[in-house]
């Protein structure tokens, strides 16, 4: 078993995931077996009960596990799905643990943090790698070097490195500063992170330098000689159009030859052909199309958190990119956001509770009034189901009981097996989770987007259309394309197009099986309706 860990250095969100992502697909256009994993350094069990403005996106498999948002650029990058193996936490590790120390797995012994826990970093890597038939694990360690909460992760990797020194390769990805007083990229943070690291007992064996231009020639011999490595070792990554280029950019420094020489694999001839032509066809591109999200999970203080929606704002490039079209994307704030009317297409994602309903819901009014493409997802499927109850059946304050619990018309409710687990306040892992079936209706705009009958979808949500309120939405001229394979939960809305452009919602998340090569096919309709307002 050969490993790749990927830890970061000098500051968060310096770009771990798409780095593990690329450095996956890289060997994978390589002919290896590759799968990729992530550590993340929370004592939460799993991303479930996580908010969305401190953690970003919770990106949901098909098995139902909640887990980090770069599950989802593993996906994409990848073209696989990956399962509850492939994610960690602190709160998952010691779990185990101790769940294994109760049932007296450990034969007697005194169970301690070191090396117990690091032990079952290894297992879990392992298994995963077993699962999916790997050759090579990529391992993302959350959290940036330096901190408390990734020690014990950077211990598995000392171990791991000790017991098995040619099949483990340490990378750090660190920022280099780029002070335009001084016109340069400054490199001692980096060796700083490099220090700390050497603390825990590890030496990085590649440093790819993340920084806003490409690191040149002088500060590679800086970095090679402060931090002990090769200045072929050293890999450039500047800014990019588009996160699909990074793999080509990385190649360029020929990263997997380095990481395949010290791994002791004999290099296999590289493909990354289709990165290639998605490069060449974003540069391309010459239509734009603009695109308004109406979401409430954007704030973060004077600062718009995009991390929140990441999987939405993504499908929107893939579908985008496969029309030749540049997506133009604004973010809207649900309580406060202006005239709709200058976009050609909107979307109102996935969310949780009361805050900002209202004013999604007016602007679904707007948009189907004045025939703007819209898009619903998740709980925005269900908001259209309350807007089009209230203005065209007349139920005036028909509402999720989610946002309003003494609602007149509960047109969206509850579960009935949630409602206990809701009493308990056991809110971790309880909603409907992960991929369920549906069956489409012919003729209509969804069964013509997929081309097919069945689908199989990933949901996160507690709340479904009430089944009371379906004839009379059908007589109001909805029409419900996707239904559960017993007819009791609608899984998609509509109204036909000879009454709108584009008006859909979804109760399942299709931005989270969407990738760059094979964008959903339902953003590719959006996007499609999006345009034709455009020009």
């Amino acid at each position: 078993m050969k490993y790749v860990f990927v830890v970061g250095g000098v500051m968060s969100g310096v770009g771990k995931g798409v780095a593990s992502a690329s450095i996956g697909a890289i060997l994978q256009s390589r002919g290896f077996k590759v799968t990729a994993l992530k550590i993340d350094p929370y004592v939460n069990v799993d991303a479930g009960t996580m908010n969305p403005t401190e953690h970003g996106e919770v990106f949901v498999l098909d098995d139902g596990t909640e887990c980090d948002q770069d599950l989802g650029n593993y996906e994409r990058f990848l073209g696989k799905n990956l399962s509850g193996a492939n994610y960690m936490t602190t709160g998952s590790v010691y779990q185990s643990v101790i769940n294994k120390e109760r049932q007296l797995y450990y034969g007697g012994k005194c169970v301690e943090v070191v090396p117990h826990i690091p032990l079952e970093v290894i297992d879990r890597i392992n298994n995963a790698a077993k699962i999916s038939g790997a050759e090579i694990a990529i391992v993302e360690i959350g959290g940036t070097v330096g901190e408390y909460q990734n020690i014990l992760f950077l211990e598995a990797v000392r171990m791991l490195k000790l017991s098995q020194p040619k099949d483990a390769v340490l990378v750090l990805i660190s920022y280099l500063p780029f002070l335009s007083k001084d016109s340069e990229l400054k490199t001692k943070p980096t060796q700083y992170a490099v220090r700390t690291l050497n603390s825990a007992g590890v030496q990085p064996d590649i440093i790819i330098a993340r920084a806003s231009v490409a690191v040149d020639q002088k500060r590679r011999e800086k970095i090679s000689f402060n931090c002990n490595i090769q200045k072929d070792d050293v890999i450039s990554a500047p800014d990019v159009e588009s996160i699909y280029d990074v793999p080509i950019n990385f190649e360029k420094d020929n990263i997997s030859g380095r990481i395949l020489a010290k791994l002791g694999l004999r290099p296999r001839e590289s493909d990354l052909q289709k990165f290639k032509k998605l490069s060449a066809k974003v540069r391309s591109a010459k239509k734009r199309v603009k695109i308004g999200i109406v979401g409430k999970y954007f704030g973060s203080g004077d600062f718009v958190l995009a991390d929140s929606y990441i999987s939405v704002i993504e499908a929107v490039k893939h579908a985008s990119y496969s029309l030749g079209a540049k997506p133009v994307i604004e973010w809207l704030d649900a309580e406060n956001f202006g005239n709709l009317g200058k976009y050609d297409g909107v979307i109102v994602p996935g969310g949780f509770g009361s805050r900002g309903v209202e004013g999604k819901i007016r602007a679904i009014r707007y948009c189907r009034e004045k025939k703007i493409p819209f898009f619903g997802l998740c709980y925005g499927m269900q908001l259209a189901v309350a807007e089009i109850s209230r203005d065209l059946l007349g139920l005036k304050d028909a509402n999720t009981t989610e946002a309003d619990q003494k609602t007149t018309y509960p047109v969206i409710d509850i579960l009935p097996d949630q409602k206990a687990r809701l009493a308990e306040k056991n809110m971790g892992g309880t909603m409907r989770l992960g991929a369920y079936p549906a069956m489409l209706q012919q003729g209509t705009v969804a069964a013509q987007a997929y081309n097919r009958r069945e689908i199989n979808e990933r949901h996160r949500h507690r709340y479904e259309v009430n089944p009371e309120y379906v004839a009379g939405l059908e007589k109001a001229g909805v029409v419900f394309s996707g239904r559960s394979p017993d007819g009791r939960l609608m899984e998609i809305m509509e109204l036909p197009r000879s009454v709108h452009p584009f008006f859909l919602g979804t109760q399942f998340h299709p931005e989270l099986k969407s990738n760059p090569f094979s964008p959903h096919p339902l953003f590719v309709e959006f996007i499609k309706a999006s345009l034709k307002r455009a020009k």
